[in-house]
């Protein structure tokens, strides 16, 4: 099992054109069957499969920029299921989503690599400062990024979760990942370079969650920078 990662990115931005940084503090921590904390739940399993994207009940509206889509199952060389494990999935959905493989419908960026412009965007139904979601087989060369309209308030990649991933596709790959920032933001976006970025069951707040109290800081400032790309293992 991966120790609980906690980091503090100070000012963090990935340059985007047109977006000016707000140098926004987040605090992100995940583990290997944490749980979401946020108080506005996000399953996706409204979602229709494909491209089309939508409005869901929560307020959240999902685009995508193909070729990411929502999915289920896994498509080797493409995407695969995120892992629950922990209890994680208590309230997504009735009844709960059990441990194991996810079976309901989730995210997948697709590829910046293969497709320009590949990309997941969730459009929140209010500023949040917390943002909470269930990565799957965490890969260094995916990316979460966050935006006060199209003010860029900070990002968040897999190898700053996870101090070495490998894009494993068991219990051992997902973690449940719990961002707060200082900076409120409206507007996430998922991507990634190579095949491809996996999430599910998000959790929003309007403040910043709590410190939890049981988490030990292991990592401060940017964990894993330059570490090599690991190819992602795909089920067949």
């Amino acid at each position: 099992m991966h120790p609980v990662q906690k980091l503090l990115l100070a000012g963090v931005a990935a340059f985007a054109i047109g977006a000016t940084p707000a140098s926004a503090a987040l605090v992100v921590s995940g583990s290997v069957g944490g749980a979401p904390t946020g108080a506005v739940l996000e399953n996706f399993n409204a979602l229709p499969l494909g491209t089309g994207g939508g409005a869901l009940g929560s307020g959240i509206s999902v685009s995508f920029a193909p070729n990411a889509q929502a999915v289920q199952g896994a498509v080797g060389g493409q995407y695969a299921a995120p892992f629950l494990s922990g209890g994680n999935g208590a309230g997504f959905g009735s009844p709960n989503q059990p441990n194991g493989v996810d079976t309901t419908t989730y995210l997948t960026s697709g590829s910046t690599g293969a497709t320009a412009g590949a990309a997941v965007t969730l459009n929140l139904p209010f500023l949040a400062q917390y943002f909470g979601l269930l990565w799957g087989s965490v890969d260094d060369y995916n990316t979460l990024t966050f935006y006060n309209g199209n003010t860029l308030v900070g990002s968040v990649t897999g190898a700053q979760v996870v101090a070495s991933p490998n894009g494993d596709q068991g219990v051992n790959g997902t973690l449940y990942v719990n961002i707060s920032s200082d900076v409120a933001f409206n507007k996430v976006v998922a991507t990634s370079s190579q095949y491809a970025f996996e999430f599910d069951n998000v959790a929003l707040s309007r403040t910043p969650i709590p410190e939890p109290a049981s988490l030990a800081l292991l990592g401060l400032g940017l964990l894993g920078l330059g570490a090599a790309a690991r190819a992602k293992r795909r089920a067949g």
